[in-house]
């Protein structure tokens, strides 16, 4: 079995997902023109054994606007995400740098999730 899941981390803070418009216009003025850590956390369980992970990726945003923050709120592609973004979609227009494994930022780091199963594979034999 395969489990992950994303947060973002900004000041030693997680930001989690937005509940409401209020809270994505927050999450996005707050990292605005500042670099933030997604954590990405994997994990793998077999019946015998389990592996866990966290991957860390920075990302820089732009300085935005409020306009450029009311834009992307109103585009609701903000719900459900950590940080109130999504580097895959529109979010990318919001971001100046990605230091570290881009799949990390999009949901899965797939070279740590590639990297566990080889690794769960060798085991086996």
């Amino acid at each position: 079995m395969l489990g992950a899941d994303t947060d973002v981390a900004l000041d030693g803070r997680l930001l989690g997902k937005a509940d409401d418009e209020a809270g994505a216009r927050e999450r996005l003025e707050a990292l605005s023109g500042r670099t933030h850590e997604v954590l990405g956390g994997v994990a793998i369980v077999r019946s015998d054994a389990e592996w866990r992970e966290v991957v860390g990726t920075l990302v820089r945003f732009r300085e935005l606007s409020a306009v450029e923050i009311d834009v992307y709120v109103a585009s609701g592609e903000w719900r459900d995400r950590a940080g109130a973004y999504a580097v895959q979609g529109l979010g990318a227009a919001l971001v100046a740098g990605v230091e570290g494994d881009l799949s990390n930022v999009i949901g899965l780091p797939i070279p740590t999730v590639c990297r566990m199963i080889a690794s769960l594979q060798e085991r086996k034999e």
